[in-house]
C-alpha cells in the first residue's frame, strides 16, 4: 500500500515506544501482569496498517494545499498509531464474538492466553480464563489507545486537538455500535423482513467497518492539519465508499479466501453466522426451500469442508457474488469521482488512489 516508508516506520516506533514504557510502568506487579502486558504488543503484530496510513495520507492531502507537506508531526504519528491501537483492541473482541480460533496466521489472543495458562499450570478453566483475560486485553487496549492519541495533542492549538478528539469519539461510538448490530443481525434477521436485509447488512458495513477503518482515520488526519469544510466534505466523500467496498471485499474473503494467504479459514463467516450483504443477496435469488437451508447451515460452527464448499456454489450460482464484486466497482467509482477537483494536495491525491486499489483489490 502506498504511504511514506518513514511515516509507516515513524508510526511503528510510536507504538513501539509506548508498549515499552508500559512494560517498565507494570514491571514490578509480577510475572502475570508482565504476560498480560506483552499479550497487548503481541496483538499489535501483523497487519496492513491500513488506519495509519488513512490517517497519515488524510493530513497530507490538507498540509500540501499549503506547500510541501514535509514530515508528518508528532501529533499525526501518535494518532496514527493510536488508531492501529484501537484495532488491536477491536480485534480481540471481535475474535471473542465470533469464537475464531486464529488472527492473521496465529492464535487468537484469547486462544494464546488460554495457552498460557495451561503452559502455567494453573487451575481452572483454561478457555474460559482465556476469554475472561481477552476481555480485560481489549479494554487496556482501548484504554492505552485513547492515552496515545492524547499524548500528541499537548502541542497542538485548542481548535484543532478539540475537533480531531471530536472525531476520535465519534470513531470509538460508531464502531461499537456497528459491532452490536452486527451481533444483533444474526438474530434479528429472523424478524425482520426479507427485502431489508441487504439494507441493514449495508449499515452495520457502514458503522463497523467502512467509517472507522477509513472514513474517520482519514477526517481525524485531515483534523489535525486544520482542515476547511470543503477538504472533510471531499476526505468523507472518498472515504466512506471506500470503507464499504473494503468491508464488501472483506466478506468475499470470508466466505472464499484462501486460508494461506487470510490467515483465517475459508468460509470462516458462514461458521459465524455472518448476515452480510453476499448473504442477503443470495437468500433474495434462490427459492423458498434453498433459503431455509441456507438459514439453517448458516452459524452451525461445525460446518465441514464439503458444507462449506456447497454454500459457496450456491452463493456463485445465485449471482451474490457477482452483484457484490459490482457492488464494490461502484463504490470505488463513486471514491474517485469524490476525489476530482476537491481542494486537495496532489500528491496526496494519487495516493489516495492507491490506497483504494489496494484496500478494494486485496486477496488478505
Amino acid at each position: 500500500m502506498s504511504s511514506p516508508p518513514d511515516a509507516i516506520e515513524a508510526v511503528s516506533q510510536r507504538v513501539d515506544t509506548f508498549f515499552t514504557a508500559e512494560a517498565t510502568a507494570t514491571a514490578g506487579w509480577g510475572p502475570e501482569a508482565h504476560g498480560f502486558v506483552a499479550a497487548a504488543r503481541a496483538s499489535l503484530q501483523g497487519g496492513k496498517r491500513l488506519r495509519a496510513r488513512f490517517c497519515l495520507t488524510g493530513w497530507e492531502a490538507v498540509a500540501e494545499t499549503r506547500g510541501p507537506a514535509g514530515a508528518a508531526p508528532d501529533a499525526v504519528i501518535a494518532a496514527a498509531a493510536s488508531l492501529e491501537v484501537f484495532h488491536a483492541a477491536a480485534l480481540v473482541h471481535d475474535d471473542i464474538i465470533d469464537n475464531s480460533d486464529t488472527r492473521r496466521g496465529r492464535p487468537a489472543a484469547h486462544r494464546a492466553l488460554e495457552a498460557m495458562h495451561a503452559a502455567s499450570g494453573w487451575a481452572g478453566d483454561g478457555a474460559a480464563f482465556g476469554r475472561s483475560s481477552a476481555v480485560l486485553l481489549g479494554d487496556l487496549l482501548v484504554a492505552w489507545s485513547d492515552d496515545l492519541f492524547e499524548s500528541g495533542l499537548t502541542s497542538l492549538e485548542p481548535a484543532l486537538a478539540a475537533a480531531a478528539r471530536a472525531e476520535y469519539a465519534r470513531m470509538r461510538r460508531d464502531v461499537t455500535i456497528g459491532q452490536y448490530l452486527d451481533i444483533a443481525e444474526e438474530s434479528a434477521f429472523s424478524t425482520s423482513p426479507d427485502a431489508e436485509h441487504a439494507e441493514r447488512a449495508l449499515r452495520v458495513a457502514s458503522l463497523k467497518s467502512a467509517r472507522y477503518s477509513v472514513e474517520q482515520p482519514l477526517v481525524i488526519g485531515a483534523a489535525l492539519a486544520g482542515a476547511d469544510p470543503a477538504q472533510r466534505a471531499a476526505l468523507s466523500g472518498f472515504g466512506h465508499p471506500i470503507g464499504m467496498a473494503f468491508q464488501l471485499r472483506d466478506d468475499v474473503l470470508g466466505v472464499f479466501g484462501d486460508e494461506a494467504v487470510t490467515g483465517k479459514p475459508s468460509g470462516d463467516d458462514l461458521r459465524e453466522g455472518k448476515r452480510t450483504v453476499l448473504i442477503a443477496y443470495t437468500r433474495e435469488a434462490v427459492p423458498t426451500s434453498v433459503r431455509r437451508t441456507l438459514d439453517e447451515l448458516i452459524g452451525d460452527p461445525d460446518l465441514d469442508a464439503e458444507q462449506i464448499r456447497s454454500l459457496q456454489r450456491t452463493i456463485v450460482e445465485s449471482g451474490a457474488l457477482e452483484r457484490v464484486e459490482a457492488l464494490i466497482a461502484d463504490y470505488a467509482r463513486e471514491a474517485d469521482r469524490a476525489l476530482a477537483g476537491a481542494p486537495l494536495g496532489t500528491h496526496a491525491v494519487g495516493r489516495l488512489r492507491d490506497l483504494a486499489r489496494a484496500a478494494t483489490q486485496r486477496q488478505a
